[in-house]
């Protein structure tokens, strides 16, 4: 905001300007987003899954190929949120080679999903197998109905 007016540069008027440039220089920053924010959203943007219910189970299916178990991280966060995360790290280069062309990705990869009501995240296994992680989160059996209560009459 640059409000000024002629014939009123008085010391006053200039610290209330400045004031005022930094309210809105403080707003600018406060709402642009973090460095954290910005990398997490391009890790989850770059790591596609498949999501699969059945009848006593959710899978998750997430590509992760040339990746070790040990480069795999699966985590479940305030007790209802799944994170897949972890990174793909760049093959030492051999001494002569050099690339000439460079697609797969490396770097961090996460998603986070945010698991159902009725998801027992007591009961989840992971596998990976042929550059194929498998998560599996088995479901909490039905709650049993409610019958109703039988109250006595008596006759008084």
């Amino acid at each position: 905001m640059d409000i000024r007016i002629p014939g009123l540069e008085a010391p006053l008027f200039s610290t209330l300007q400045h004031i005022m440039d930094a309210a809105d220089d403080a707003e600018k920053s406060f709402n642009a987003p973090t460095r954290t924010y910005v990398r997490d959203a391009k890790a989850m943007a770059s790591t596609p899954a498949d999501v699969k219910e059945y009848p006593n189970s959710y899978v998750f299916v997430v590509d992760m190929p040339g990746l070790k178990s040990g480069d795999i991280k699966v985590q479940v966060e305030d007790d209802n949120v799944l994170l897949i995360s972890g990174e793909r790290k760049r093959e030492e280069e051999k001494e002569g080679a050099k690339y000439v062309r460079m697609e797969r990705r490396v770097g961090k990869f996460m998603r986070k999903f945010v698991l159902p009501e009725n998801a027992n995240v007591d009961a989840i296994s992971a596998v990976c197998q042929d550059g194929v992680l498998t998560v599996t989160v088995q479901k909490l059996p039905p709650p049993e109905p409610k019958k109703p209560k039988t109250i006595e009459v008596k006759i008084g």
